[in-house]
Formats: structure tokens, C-alpha cells, sequence
């Protein structure tokens, strides 16, 4: 990858977008590229990141980014938080990402069978009490799940609440006033993405 000096990775967000797509096509087929680094890589990186993409993705452990787009070190800016939910925290991060390291492509990446939305489900469908901390989390998540039709099977009920997730936190982070910004600026794509544990792929939204 090449870089300019002042703008960060000289990418733009649909070449970010295409290298996580032919990165999971090759984790998928077998093929990554990155199950070792090279010393000369780390020596670089020492000195400075310039991140091509930014994730926001769960913590599950099934979930790695780095390892779903066969990407190496120093290429992913990766924020991981149980539901992929956005709290100040994590849009700090998103914003240091953004003003400082100048990524133009943002992702929210949900799975399937995600344990959070799933107790957010049961939170707001069958009154569920969960830990203090725990009830927290939900709490960010039971907006997305507004719109949901409680009768649908269990299976799609918690597919369409993951999407919701994902769309509803990409919809919190455009009406930021540093969402609004970089959008008006032009410099940030943001999209979601659904990683299909039993598979291995990840579905890009539209």
C-alpha cells in the first residue's frame, strides 16, 4: 500500500471496500495471505499506522476482522464492543479514526446468532432482566429493535434484529456532528456488513 504524507492511505473508500471483499473471498477459499508478518512490516509500523478501513464489530470471539478479510497488521483499525453498539467511547474512537488516522472507509460489522441483540430480544419481548452492566449494553440496542415484528419465527425474529442493529447504529453515527461533517466533506463512506459465522461470509448491506 502507498501513502501520502498528510492524507493518510492513498485509497478510497470503494478500493477499501473492494480489498474487504477480495480478503474474505480469499479467507473463504482458504487463501489468506497473512498468517505471518514480516519483521520490516513491524519495523514500519513502529513508526506510524495509516489504517485503509475502520471496523466496528462485536467482541465475539468467532468475530475476528482482521482474520475475515485476511488483512495484516497496521491495515485495519478495529473497535470491537459486544453488539457493535456506539457509546461515547467508541465514537471517540471512531472520530480519532477519522480526524487523526483519515480512514475513508467505515464498517459496521454484526454477525449472525449475536448474543447481545439476542438478549435485547428478550429484554423487550418477554421482559427479561439481565445484570446491571449487561442492561446497559441493551439499552443501546433496544431502539434498533423498535419496528420488529414480535410473531416472526425465533431464527428470522433475531436475523432482522441484528440488521436493524447494524443499520441503527450506522444512522447514529451519520447524525454525529462528526458524521455530519465528514460526509459533508466527502471524505467517509460508511456501510454495514453481516459476517455469516457458519460460512465464513461477510454479507455487505445496501
Amino acid at each position: 500500500m502507498s501513502y501520502s504524507e498528510d492524507a493518510g492511505p492513498c485509497v478510497t473508500a470503494e478500493q477499501a471496500l473492494k480489498r474487504l471483499i477480495e480478503g474474505n473471498r480469499r479467507f473463504l477459499r482458504g487463501e489468506a495471505r497473512f498468517p505471518t508478518v514480516q519483521k520490516q512490516v513491524l519495523a514500519a509500523l513502529a513508526k506510524e499506522q495509516r489504517p485503509y478501513a475502520t471496523i466496528l464489530g462485536c467482541s465475539d470471539s468467532r468475530v475476528p476482522p482482521e482474520l475475515l478479510f485476511d488483512a495484516s497488521f497496521g491495515e485495519l483499525f478495529v473497535i470491537r464492543v459486544a453488539g457493535n453498539t456506539l457509546s461515547p467511547e467508541v465514537a471517540g474512537s471512531l472520530q480519532y479514526a477519522g480526524v487523526h488516522l483519515q480512514t475513508p472507509l467505515f464498517v459496521v460489522l454484526g454477525h449472525e446468532g449475536c448474543g447481545a441483540v439476542g438478549a435485547a430480544l428478550e429484554t423487550r419481548f418477554h421482559g427479561v432482566r439481565h445484570r446491571s452492566r449487561i442492561a446497559k449494553l441493551i439499552k443501546n440496542i433496544k431502539p434498533a429493535l423498535a419496528d420488529l415484528d414480535p410473531t416472526l419465527p425465533p431464527n428470522r425474529l433475531l436475523a432482522r434484529a441484528i440488521e436493524a442493529n447494524v443499520r441503527h447504529t450506522m444512522e447514529q453515527i451519520l447524525i454525529s456532528p462528526e458524521g455530519k461533517a465528514r460526509v459533508a466533506e466527502r471524505q467517509m463512506k460508511l456501510v454495514g456488513a453481516i459476517y455469516e459465522i457458519k460460512t465464513g461470509r461477510v454479507r455487505f448491506m445496501r
